[in-house]
């Protein structure tokens, strides 16, 4: 059984978006950036924020559909696909409070990337795309 081509790619596509923003995130934390004056790596810091946030929305019902092309019974993912959707939106909540503000410090990006909502999406991520590998449709 297999996923579309396009499919795994819009999967792999928002995986890619969240897991780089937050790598992105980590490096602009320890830049020191103060919050009081915008920069070029704040519209950077911008942008992969909203890149993350665009991919987060819908995710839950994404896996779903995503099994269901598969051929997939949704049943045993409906529940994890619940949660998916809940961390998603309480990620994406606190990824909109933080652009918000006129100018972002690295303080801010800290306490982000310490946000247990993230940390629980990107393990989500994690182990969705383990078990879809193991069913073998997100090869």
């Amino acid at each position: 059984m297999s996923a579309p081509p396009d499919a795994r790619e819009d999967f792999k596509r928002r995986v890619d978006h969240i897991e780089e923003a937050y790598e992105f995130f980590l490096a602009y934390a320890s830049q020191g950036v103060p919050s009081d004056h915008t920069s070029a790596t704040g519209d950077q810091i911008r942008q992969y924020l909203k890149r993350c946030d665009s991919a987060l929305t819908g995710l839950g019902d994404f896996i779903l559909t995503f099994v269901d092309h598969a051929g997939l019974n949704q049943a045993p993912y409906r529940a994890f696909a619940g949660v998916i959707d809940r961390d998603a939106r309480d990620a994406s909540a606190a990824i909109q409070l933080v652009l918000s503000l006129s100018a972002i410090g690295s303080q801010v990006i800290d306490n982000l990337n310490a946000s247990i909502h993230l940390r629980a999406l990107l393990t989500d991520l994690f182990l969705i795309d383990e078990v879809l590998k193991t069913a073998r449709i997100a090869d």
